[in-house]
């Protein structure tokens, strides 16, 4: 037979098991929404959009090419005259990505048929104006991009291209 401390031990016990069991749930709700709300850190990526893309020895680059960057959302143009310039890869009708098709010498969008040549003018519409551009710069002759800001434009002018 139980007796009155008995129970007053065990409910004691249960009143402190629960006083426990709820701080600790309410402590792993803080963490967790701290730690929802606190800002991430880059993880160990090297270069991505928004940052300065260093590509590559000018060398590295053939007259005539154009060179895909998947990190930066752009293409490195090398004109056969020597000079770069770097185009976004997204159509400026929607935004939808557009390869270059080297068959043709052209960029396609895959979403709605508009194509742009070598210098990303518009050669078919629906896109409304040419590719964007990023800056390019040159030092000791290694091609560097910078993909914070995009530069919108309404055509091709001999300055946009980056000579060393």
């Amino acid at each position: 037979m139980e007796t009155d401390e008995t129970k007053k031990d065990r409910r004691t016990l249960l009143k402190l098991t629960w006083t426990v069991l709820g701080i600790a749930a309410i402590i792993e709700f803080a963490v967790m929404v701290v730690l929802y709300l606190k800002p991430r850190k880059k993880r160990g990526r090297e270069e991505a959009f928004g940052d300065v893309i260093t590509t590559g020895h000018m060398d590295d680059f053939k007259k005539g090419s154009v060179t895909a960057f998947r990190r930066g959302q752009f293409y490195l143009v090398r004109f056969d005259d020597g000079g770069f310039m770097a185009l976004s890869r997204k159509c400026t009708q929607l935004g939808c990505s557009v390869p270059w098709v080297a068959s043709e010498k052209r960029f396609i969008c895959p979403c709605h048929s508009s194509v742009f040549n070598i210098k990303g003018e518009v050669l078919q519409a629906p896109a409304p104006r040419p590719l964007d551009m990023f800056s390019v710069f040159i030092e000791n002759n290694i091609v560097k991009v910078d993909t914070k800001k995009r530069i919108k434009r309404d055509g091709f002018s001999k300055n946009q291209v980056v000579y060393s």
